[in-house]
């Protein structure tokens, strides 16, 4: 499967926050090809809830697509968040157990965003964490170029808007993962 547009494959996962006093947990769901975070939400317990939550908002937001890629926590395998991919008819692509690689664009997320914000910060409460990670995704998404974007933001790549030199993919674009493939 060749993964050359957005809303082709979107993916998901949950990371643990740090506070100052404390920790919540963080759900996000990206477009795979632009690297857009879609929608997010925190919480303080690891159900379903949360999850359920940023994957409607994603949907509502920006329509369904074609493949939904998660590793296979409890809360993207049970019958409430996998259904809400049936009924619209969105292919499930699972990660291999153990294997954080198939999922390689949100695992680096994380790591830019703690490193560049949570690290930063000794956020005391959730409000204070939730608006200063939502400082972070808005610079991520409408300021923050990628190389692997030719030079473009997420928001640009999502919206289509041309590179100085074009709209051409560039070779890490091209690269998908294995996970991607077994859905196809």
């Amino acid at each position: 499967l060749v993964i050359n547009r957005p809303d082709q494959v979107w993916c998901s996962d949950i990371t643990y926050i740090p506070m100052k006093r404390g920790f919540l947990y963080l759900v996000a769901i990206m477009d795979w090809f632009t690297r857009k975070v879609l929608s997010w939400r925190l919480s303080n317990t690891m159900d379903v809830e949360f999850c359920i939550e940023a994957l409607q908002d994603a949907l509502m937001r920006y329509g369904a697509p074609d493949i939904f890629n998660t590793d296979q926590g409890s809360q993207f395998t049970t019958p409430r968040f996998t259904g809400i991919l049936e009924e619209r008819q969105i292919r499930i692509s699972m990660d291999g157990r153990g294997r954080w690689l198939d999922n390689v664009f949100i695992e680096r997320l994380w790591r830019s965003l703690k490193y560049e914000c949570v690290y930063l910060h000794a956020f005391e409460t959730g409000s204070e964490l939730r608006a200063g990670l939502g400082r972070w995704i808005a610079h991520y998404n409408e300021r923050r170029p990628h190389t692997a974007l030719a030079g473009r933001t997420p928001d640009e790549a999502y919206h289509d808007v041309p590179t100085p030199s074009g709209p051409g993919l560039t070779p890490d674009q091209m690269a998908n993962s294995n996970a991607v493939r077994r859905a196809a």
